[in-house]
């Protein structure tokens, strides 16, 4: 079952969306530099870490938590117990960005739609990655086509390239209907991402990952493939954007549901109980769909919801990861960077 449109909550202040575009870019900017301004300062494998390319030496292996491909063999025979390399990450970061712009991504029913969501998350990678000589560069999957933003370094570019995100033309800005044009597709965005990141580096993807989902749960979406290719060069992030309405339906009477990708239309009674619960069922098994399907291509996955306190749930991954990173051997926990 794919998502629909059901009615919108009343914020509890202005939205995002309905500021002037200086407004909104500040407003991001303050929420991230003062809500993250613990995490803004080390190195930016505190975001994810990752292998990096300089030898650091050899800790035990941590099932579930270690790629195997980073096994040293040597120090396992010798110690006749798992070990992988460990590696400090490189003094220059080049972060690649793919912003998936599709239409799915224009729904939202809480402060923020997905759309806003994802550049909140932009906002918090790109001020996540700063420093000297890093680099960012972006790709926006929108209904117009895919826009290549260079891979540039400092304050100027990162919100230049904000503000090219909020201004970034919407489906009801193509004339017509949902399904009156060809929405982009995620699987050939990540083959252009491929062809762009040809330095080691982070490519972050932000996504609602439906694209193609299949019906059939047991067939891998046509983005999974792009994805594992990514991630066998660069560290990958995938940020996975939901509404609350996405997983359930409140109990309103009759409503329409909208696909936003095809815009086909259904009217239901959410006043049915088994019908909402066949939906939270089926939307249930959707995003487990995704979350698998992400774990096996070897992304780094980070949920936000359009309904939460995104800003917490950043750090709290970012926090995470730098716990991880600074994990003595045979430690799971440690200290934030």
């Amino acid at each position: 079952m794919r998502t629909g449109r059901g009615p919108a909550a009343v914020p509890a202040g202005p939205r995002l969306a309905d500021l002037a575009p200086d407004q909104r870019l500040r407003r991001l900017e303050l929420t991230v530099t003062r809500r993250l301004d613990g995490l803004l300062h080390g190195q930016y494998r505190g975001l994810l870490p990752g292998p990096g390319s300089e030898p650091a030496g050899s800790r035990e292996y941590r099932p579930g938590e270690d790629e195997v491909r980073r096994m040293d063999w040597a120090v396992t025979a010798r110690t006749t117990v798992p070990h992988v390399r460990v590696v400090d990450a490189d003094r220059e970061l080049t972060t690649w960005l793919l912003v998936d712009a599709s239409a799915s991504m224009e729904f939202g029913t809480a402060e923020l739609d997905k759309r806003e969501l994802s550049v909140a998350a932009v906002a918090a990678v790109g001020f996540l990655t700063a420093g000297v000589g890093n680099r960012l560069g972006a790709l926006l999957a929108a209904p117009a086509g895919l826009r290549r933003f260079p891979a540039q370094s400092g304050r100027t570019h990162l919100l230049g390239l904000l503000r090219a995100l909020l201004a970034a033309p919407r489906t009801a800005d193509h004339d017509g209907a949902p399904g009156g044009f060809e929405p982009p597709d995620l699987a050939d965005a990540l083959r252009s991402a491929e062809r762009v990141a040809t330095r080691r580096g982070l490519v972050v993807v932000v996504s609602d990952f439906l694209d193609g989902l299949p019906d059939d749960p047991d067939r891998p979406p046509p983005w999974e493939r792009g994805l594992r290719r990514l991630a066998v060069r660069h560290q990958v992030l995938a940020v996975e954007v939901t509404d609350p309405r996405e997983l359930e339906l409140p109990d309103v009477g009759l409503i329409t549901l909208i696909d936003p990708e095809t815009g086909r239309r259904r009217e239901v009674c959410t006043s049915d109980r088994r019908l909402r619960e066949r939906y939270a069922a089926a939307a249930a098994a959707q995003r487990d769909q995704v979350r698998h399907a992400l774990r096996r291509s070897g992304a780094t996955h980070l949920p936000l919801r359009t309904d939460s306190d995104w800003c917490a749930d950043i750090a709290r991954h970012v926090q995470s990861q730098r716990r991880l990173a600074a994990a003595p051997a045979g430690s799971a926990s440690g200290g934030v960077a």
